[in-house]
Protein backbone atom coordinates (compact mmCIF):
# COMPACT_ATOMS: atom_id res chain seq x y z
CA UNK A 1 0.00 0.00 0.00
CA UNK A 2 2.80 2.41 0.92
CA UNK A 3 4.49 1.64 -2.39
CA UNK A 4 1.39 2.74 -4.30
CA UNK A 5 0.95 5.81 -2.15
CA UNK A 6 4.51 6.92 -2.84
CA UNK A 7 4.14 6.17 -6.53
CA UNK A 8 0.93 8.20 -6.87
CA UNK A 9 1.67 10.79 -4.17
CA UNK A 10 1.78 13.83 -6.54
CA UNK A 11 -1.57 12.88 -8.08
CA UNK A 12 -3.16 12.17 -4.70
CA UNK A 13 -1.90 15.50 -3.33
CA UNK A 14 -3.32 17.26 -6.38
CA UNK A 15 -6.72 15.62 -5.81
CA UNK A 16 -6.67 16.36 -2.07
CA UNK A 17 -5.79 20.04 -2.60
CA UNK A 18 -8.33 20.40 -5.39
CA UNK A 19 -11.28 18.84 -3.54
CA UNK A 20 -10.44 20.44 -0.20
CA UNK A 21 -10.21 23.91 -1.79
CA UNK A 22 -13.35 23.32 -3.86
CA UNK A 23 -15.39 22.09 -0.89
CA UNK A 24 -14.28 24.98 1.35
CA UNK A 25 -14.97 27.65 -1.28
CA UNK A 26 -18.28 26.04 -2.30
CA UNK A 27 -19.43 25.94 1.34
CA UNK A 28 -18.45 29.59 1.83
CA UNK A 29 -20.32 30.57 -1.32
CA UNK A 30 -23.40 28.55 -0.33
CA UNK A 31 -23.37 30.28 3.05
CA UNK A 32 -23.17 33.62 1.27
CA UNK A 33 -26.16 32.69 -0.92
CA UNK A 34 -28.18 31.46 2.08
CA UNK A 35 -27.71 34.86 3.73
CA UNK A 36 -30.00 36.33 1.05
CA UNK A 37 -32.78 33.83 1.73
CA UNK A 38 -34.62 31.67 -0.78
CA UNK A 39 -35.94 33.20 -3.97
CA UNK A 40 -33.83 36.34 -3.48
CA UNK A 41 -31.16 37.65 -5.81
CA UNK A 42 -27.67 37.81 -4.34
CA UNK A 43 -25.54 40.95 -4.53
CA UNK A 44 -22.96 39.44 -6.89
CA UNK A 45 -25.61 38.53 -9.46
CA UNK A 46 -27.03 42.04 -9.12
CA UNK A 47 -23.55 43.50 -9.70
CA UNK A 48 -22.99 41.35 -12.80
CA UNK A 49 -26.38 42.44 -14.17
CA UNK A 50 -25.58 46.09 -13.49
CA UNK A 51 -22.13 45.73 -15.10
CA UNK A 52 -23.73 44.07 -18.13
CA UNK A 53 -26.13 47.00 -18.47
CA UNK A 54 -23.22 49.45 -18.12
CA UNK A 55 -21.23 47.63 -20.81
CA UNK A 56 -24.15 47.66 -23.22
CA UNK A 57 -24.77 51.34 -22.48
CA UNK A 58 -21.09 52.05 -23.14
CA UNK A 59 -21.73 50.91 -26.70
CA UNK A 60 -24.85 53.11 -26.96
CA UNK A 61 -27.20 50.17 -26.67
CA UNK A 62 -30.67 50.71 -25.30
CA UNK A 63 -30.51 48.36 -22.34
CA UNK A 64 -31.92 48.03 -18.86
CA UNK A 65 -32.27 45.57 -16.03
CA UNK A 66 -35.46 44.97 -14.10
CA UNK A 67 -35.58 43.38 -10.67
CA UNK A 68 -39.00 42.30 -9.40
CA UNK A 69 -39.06 41.25 -5.74
CA UNK A 70 -41.29 38.24 -6.40
CA UNK A 71 -38.88 36.84 -9.05
CA UNK A 72 -35.58 35.09 -8.22
CA UNK A 73 -33.91 36.54 -11.31
CA UNK A 74 -33.13 39.81 -13.03
CA UNK A 75 -34.69 40.63 -16.39
CA UNK A 76 -32.28 41.86 -19.06
CA UNK A 77 -33.86 44.29 -21.50
CA UNK A 78 -32.32 45.12 -24.86
CA UNK A 79 -33.95 47.57 -27.30
CA UNK A 80 -37.05 47.63 -25.10
CA UNK A 81 -37.40 43.84 -25.39
CA UNK A 82 -37.02 41.32 -22.57
CA UNK A 83 -34.30 39.07 -23.99
CA UNK A 84 -32.93 37.11 -21.05
CA UNK A 85 -33.15 36.48 -17.36
CA UNK A 86 -30.13 36.39 -15.15
CA UNK A 87 -30.01 33.92 -12.28
CA UNK A 88 -27.33 33.19 -9.69
CA UNK A 89 -25.61 30.69 -12.00
CA UNK A 90 -24.90 33.48 -14.50
CA UNK A 91 -22.55 35.35 -12.20
CA UNK A 92 -19.56 33.00 -12.88
CA UNK A 93 -18.75 32.51 -9.18
CA UNK A 94 -18.99 28.71 -9.48
CA UNK A 95 -16.57 28.90 -12.43
CA UNK A 96 -14.21 31.10 -10.41
CA UNK A 97 -14.36 28.60 -7.53
CA UNK A 98 -13.40 25.83 -9.97
CA UNK A 99 -10.59 28.00 -11.39
CA UNK A 100 -9.20 28.79 -7.92
CA UNK A 101 -9.37 25.13 -6.85
CA UNK A 102 -7.30 24.09 -9.84
CA UNK A 103 -4.71 26.84 -9.34
CA UNK A 104 -4.34 25.95 -5.65
CA UNK A 105 -3.99 22.26 -6.49
CA UNK A 106 -1.05 23.10 -8.80
CA UNK A 107 0.24 25.71 -6.38
CA UNK A 108 3.26 27.87 -6.98
CA UNK A 109 4.77 30.40 -4.61
CA UNK A 110 2.23 32.05 -2.35
CA UNK A 111 2.70 35.42 -4.06
CA UNK A 112 2.31 34.07 -7.61
CA UNK A 113 -0.63 31.89 -6.58
CA UNK A 114 -2.52 34.77 -4.95
CA UNK A 115 -1.75 37.18 -7.82
CA UNK A 116 -2.77 34.64 -10.47
CA UNK A 117 -5.99 33.82 -8.60
CA UNK A 118 -6.88 37.52 -8.31
CA UNK A 119 -5.94 38.32 -11.92
CA UNK A 120 -7.58 35.21 -13.34
CA UNK A 121 -10.77 35.75 -11.33
CA UNK A 122 -10.95 39.34 -12.57
CA UNK A 123 -10.45 38.19 -16.17
CA UNK A 124 -13.19 35.57 -15.78
CA UNK A 125 -15.53 38.15 -14.22
CA UNK A 126 -14.95 40.74 -16.97
CA UNK A 127 -15.26 38.21 -19.77
CA UNK A 128 -18.42 36.82 -18.19
CA UNK A 129 -20.00 40.29 -18.19
CA UNK A 130 -18.96 40.69 -21.85
CA UNK A 131 -20.34 37.22 -22.59
CA UNK A 132 -23.74 38.10 -21.11
CA UNK A 133 -23.87 41.44 -22.96
CA UNK A 134 -23.00 39.80 -26.29
CA UNK A 135 -25.48 37.02 -25.57
CA UNK A 136 -28.25 39.60 -25.03
CA UNK A 137 -27.50 41.25 -28.37
CA UNK A 138 -27.34 37.93 -30.22
CA UNK A 139 -30.54 36.61 -28.64
CA UNK A 140 -32.24 39.84 -29.67
CA UNK A 141 -30.95 39.48 -33.25
CA UNK A 142 -31.32 35.69 -33.50
CA UNK A 143 -34.03 34.60 -31.03
CA UNK A 144 -34.43 31.17 -32.65
CA UNK A 145 -30.75 30.42 -31.90
CA UNK A 146 -31.09 31.02 -28.15
CA UNK A 147 -30.51 27.37 -27.22
CA UNK A 148 -27.36 27.13 -29.31
CA UNK A 149 -26.03 30.48 -28.10
CA UNK A 150 -26.80 30.06 -24.41
CA UNK A 151 -26.40 26.32 -24.08
CA UNK A 152 -23.38 25.62 -26.30
CA UNK A 153 -21.37 28.52 -27.67
CA UNK A 154 -21.17 30.77 -24.64
CA UNK A 155 -20.39 28.04 -22.07
CA UNK A 156 -17.71 26.86 -24.49
CA UNK A 157 -16.31 30.40 -24.53
CA UNK A 158 -16.14 30.87 -20.74
CA UNK A 159 -14.81 27.37 -20.03
CA UNK A 160 -12.33 27.80 -22.88
CA UNK A 161 -10.98 30.93 -21.20
CA UNK A 162 -10.67 29.09 -17.89
CA UNK A 163 -8.85 26.23 -19.61
CA UNK A 164 -6.38 28.66 -21.24
CA UNK A 165 -5.75 30.30 -17.85
CA UNK A 166 -5.08 26.85 -16.34
CA UNK A 167 -2.61 25.99 -19.11
CA UNK A 168 -0.80 29.30 -18.56
CA UNK A 169 -0.72 28.67 -14.81
CA UNK A 170 0.62 25.13 -15.05
CA UNK A 171 3.23 25.96 -17.70
CA UNK A 172 4.45 29.32 -16.41
CA UNK A 173 3.84 29.79 -12.70
CA UNK A 174 3.12 26.55 -10.84
CA UNK A 175 5.73 24.53 -8.96
CA UNK A 176 5.25 21.92 -11.69
CA UNK A 177 6.53 24.41 -14.30
CA UNK A 178 9.49 25.36 -12.11
CA UNK A 179 10.37 21.69 -11.50
CA UNK A 180 10.13 20.93 -15.23
CA UNK A 181 12.33 23.94 -16.08
CA UNK A 182 14.99 22.81 -13.58
CA UNK A 183 15.05 19.24 -14.95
Amino acid sequence: MKKYFNKYKPFLLFLAKFFLTYIILALIYQGFLRSFGEDKIDSITELVAENTKQLLTLFDADSDIIKIDSEPYIRLIYNQQYVARMIEGCNAISIIVLFISFVVSFSGSVKSTVLFILGGSLIIYILNVARIAILCVLIYLFPKQQTLLHGVLFPLFIYGVVFILWVIWVNKFSLYAKNTANS
